[in-house]
């Protein structure tokens, strides 16, 4: 068996959620107190420049890697255990049904069999895992096993990129299962628990957005639009004259000039909420399904004024803007008012992080 070191490993001592997109790296630290109640103990943020990560790639290794440095080091943590994640396009995985009852090794035999149909480069150039669903729903005696395989050089970069910032990686998972975990936190909050709640959640990231359709824990419908808050960067630089760097500062701090509200992130926002419209008609077109109960907003971009109000304007359906640290502890280092701001980011490193807590 060929290990991804793992996808679904669990349960470890101490461990730090690390999520590297296009534009950031973010890091979130959690434990539980003596009740059971689960405690954000570090969150940090640390900006990427452009072309450091392309589409999931690690294109400027030792940038990157000195970003994380800067990253492990503004958080104060001491915790080496690392979860982290691959883009959902450089992994491929299949669910798959296999006799219950059957042996750890012979589990492993028969998903490297499996794998073989699905993955069409040799197994020797991939990393491989699997994880245990439950009983199969459509055949007694069966269970429904997940596997999931990426090439190595893929894990390789992530593994490599946390040892050069003096990590140890325990988890490679997957970016879109991590992003679920944490929302289906707080899906479980909704009335009735989000017992068969069809909940569209949306993570608008630097240069696209994606888009997960999920009932009871299971992905209906995914989907990456090519839009994100990079379009509003170019916008505002487009508009003041500044830099790049300069124009994403200043959109992160909000020290805009007083015609930024209506004459750039207005303009910005009904757009994004045109495209947030024209993923759910491509999900009802083809699919069964002509509503949604919730659309979730989370990603760096979602926390826009006035972006929610106008996503549930243009589609008649509830949508709120996602804290992935709702209920939670919050630890003494964090600066709440920040916390605040910044949260819908975390999304994704906040399911990394609970990783620690699953069996």
């Amino acid at each position: 068996m060929i290990s991804l070191g793992s996808l679904f490993n669990r349960q470890q001592p101490g461990l730090l959620g690390v999520d590297i997109g296009s534009s950031s790296a973010m890091l979130v630290e959690l434990s539980r107190d003596k009740e059971g109640r689960l405690v954000l103990e570090r969150c940090a943020i640390e900006p990427l420049e452009p072309g450091w990560v392309t589409d999931g790639n690690i294109e400027k290794f030792d940038e990157v890697a000195e970003a994380l440095r800067r990253l492990v080091k503004k958080s104060n943590t001491r915790t080496q255990n690392v979860a982290m994640a691959l883009p959902q396009s450089a992994v491929i995985s299949k669910k798959i049904i296999l006799p219950d009852g059957l042996s750890e090794a012979e589990l492993e035999i028969q998903v490297e069999s499996e794998a073989n149909k699905y993955i069409p480069f040799s197994l020797d150039e991939v990393s491989l895992d699997f994880c245990v669903i439950g009983p199969s729903p459509a055949s007694n005696g069966d269970v429904e096993v997940l596997i999931a395989a990426s090439r190595k050089e893929k894990v390789q970069d992530r593994q490599g990129l946390a040892e050069a910032a003096g990590l140890k990686p325990v988890v490679m998972d997957v970016e879109s299962y991590a992003s679920r975990l944490a929302a289906s936190r707080l899906i479980q909050k909704m009335p009735d628990q989000g017992v068969d709640a069809v909940v569209a959640l949306f993570d608008v990231g630097s240069v696209s957005t994606r888009m997960q359709v999920i009932r009871n824990d299971e992905v209906m419908y995914e989907r990456d639009q090519p839009f994100g808050g990079a379009q509003l960067t170019q916008l505002i630089v487009r508009q003041y004259g500044f830099s790049p760097e300069e124009a994403e500062s200043k959109k992160r701090s909000g020290e805009l000039p007083e015609d930024y509200a209506a004459g750039v992130l207005k303009p910005f926002v009904d757009s994004l909420t045109q495209e947030i419209a024209r993923a759910l008609q491509f999900f009802f077109t083809s699919t069964p399904h002509n509503r949604v109960d919730y659309i979730m907003l989370a990603g760096g971009s979602s926390a826009l004024n006035g972006l929610t109000e106008a996503v549930t304007e243009q589609t008649s359906f509830a949508c709120v803007l996602l804290n992935p640290f709702e209920d939670m502890k919050i630890g003494s280092g964090i600066r709440e008012n920040k916390l605040r701001r910044e949260a819908p980011s975390y999304l994704t490193a906040c399911g990394l992080a609970l990783r620690r807590f699953l069996q």
